[in-house]
């Protein structure tokens, strides 16, 4: 069978769940919603736990690789504590749990603060769980090394009788490639857009600004394609993404033949301003938006954005008005196609989104179980 990569974007609401699978069987998953209210067949959300299971069972897997979190929102991280392993506490543990054999975090969530009422909470858990891995020194990697994180880890290891830099292989700066993953060996790799030690300078940081932020490249044969996986971030995090790398000279990295775009088609990771008929975008943001390749795609996680007269008036996202500046802006880019998560095929009972990428270019496709056997009903392959 000739090589190929997928990109899986999975249908949970408002909210992110995507994996990308490697030709050679590695598992990346990027945050994690499972809705309860998904576990009846009623609802359109997919039944998230039971899908994820049935592939990996289909692998012949108990794990991914790695699973990323882009921020500690609950629309990203859903009931991940009753179905992931975790290895700080034995409660978390047990036949039936995945397992994460490498954890990929913002710095934002090993430092989140909680209350009293907030221990139980699925942040607080993973905090803990990032916390402890941190400490073993394995298993993890922080994106961003923030002095208030510096300033509690290395007491820590000081009780342990280890040096103050005994952990610094595990920290990641924007701008850099993640370790791990070559396109020689594993046909992809990972370049940390976001987050930026200045999320953090204020002593203070806002999740969504200090959310992870990757260009996803992968090579199949000679060809590459680009995939942009971003968080929440808003137009001002997009904007000093786009001024950083292209003042570091890494223009190519905002380039996409895929991107996942951020806050569930909100206008505000376009503009402050959300505009009557359609969202004008910041001057930085729009030129993200022309990074677009041709036969590029773009996927929004979440709800379904209907064109009806109610809908510009519509306070929390998805916003029409966001859409039709992804619409334009793809045509102008000679893209393919804007898709939403909870629309495809239908609004009633929609299916996982899935792209192969192939040495034609990635194209949107269908299958049964990820990583199986796929039964192509798009177009076919182009050159992206």
């Amino acid at each position: 069978m000739p090589e190929k990569h997928q990109i899986v974007f999975y249908p949970v609401g408002n909210g992110d769940t995507s994996q990308v699978v490697l030709s050679q069987g590695r598992r990346i998953l990027f945050d994690f919603c499972h809705r309860k209210k998904a576990d009846s067949t009623e609802t359109p959300e997919i039944d998230l736990k039971k899908r994820l299971k049935d592939e990996l069972d289909a692998a012949g897997r108990d794990y991914f690789d790695v699973v990323a979190f882009t921020h500690a929102d609950e629309d990203h991280i859903l009931g991940s504590t009753e179905f992931f392993e975790l290895q700080h506490a034995v409660k978390y543990q047990g036949e039936g749990r995945i397992k994460i054999k490498q954890l990929w975090v913002p710095a934002a969530m090993a430092m989140e603060s909680a209350s009293n009422d907030q221990q139980s909470h699925e942040f607080v858990i993973l905090r803990q769980e990032a916390r402890h891995r941190l400490l073993e020194g394995k298993d993890i990697l922080i994106f961003s090394r923030p002095q208030e994180l510096i300033d509690w880890l290395v007491p820590k290891l000081k009780e342990r009788g280890e040096a103050a830099n005994a952990r610094d292989h595990l920290f990641i700066d924007a701008g850099k490639l993640v370790p791990g993953f070559s396109l020689l060996t594993d046909g992809v790799e990972f370049f940390c857009h976001s987050p930026f030690i200045k999320h953090y300078e204020k002593g203070d940081f806002i999740r969504n600004s200090a959310a992870l932020v990757f260009n996803v490249r992968l090579q199949v044969g000679i060809n590459t394609f680009d995939y942009l996986e971003i968080g929440d971030a808003h137009w001002e995090d997009l904007e000093d993404i786009v001024r950083i790398t292209k003042w570091h000279k890494n223009e190519d990295r905002l380039a996409w033949d895929l991107i996942n775009i951020p806050h569930h088609c909100s206008y505000k990771s376009l503009s402050d301003e959300k505009g009557e008929k359609e969202t004008d975008p910041k001057p930085l943001v729009k030129e993200l938006l022309l990074a677009g390749k041709s036969d590029s795609y773009i996927v929004s996680c979440s709800k379904p954005v209907v064109d009806v007269k109610e809908s510009y008036d519509q306070i929390q996202p998805p916003h029409i008005q966001a859409r039709k500046t992804y619409e334009r802006n793809l045509k102008e880019v000679k893209g393919r196609k804007f898709l939403v998560t909870m629309e495809e095929p239908n609004a009633t009972k929609p299916e996982p989104l899935v792209f192969d990428v192939t040495t034609g270019g990635v194209s949107w496709t269908k299958s049964a179980l990820i990583g199986a056997s796929a039964v192509v009903t798009s177009r076919p392959s182009r050159a992206g």
